[in-house]
């Protein structure tokens, strides 16, 4: 189901992180699952399925630094923290009425 990322590759999970932005404290990015698995499940084509990307986040100990740097950024594309664009919309707007 999901890749295997090659043991001998010196730290696999740049491909993946390159796509951060080097601002404010991203040391928990290399603890992440996603970066063991195929990136493109986290990005699926427009009406794709998320489940497996989601499964993937429900077992990552960094999940909520994860969310949180994508609601921080504004991050519009893929499953960050185990929530999809538009998951994330929503727990922004319903966090910012509680407010």
């Amino acid at each position: 189901m999901w890749g295997v990322v090659d043991d001998s590759a010196e730290e696999p999970w740049h491909e993946l992180w390159g796509l951060f932005r080097p601002d404010g404290d991203v040391s928990w990015q290399h603890k992440a699952l996603c970066a063991q698995t195929d990136p493109e499940a986290f990005f699926p084509e427009k009406g794709g399925s998320t489940r497996d990307a989601k499964r993937v986040c429900a077992k990552c100990e960094v999940r909520e630094q994860c969310l949180k740097w994508a609601i921080d950024h504004d991050e519009r594309f893929g499953i960050w923290g185990g929530m999809s664009e538009r998951e994330r919309r929503r727990y922004k707007r319903e966090h910012r009425e509680r407010a």
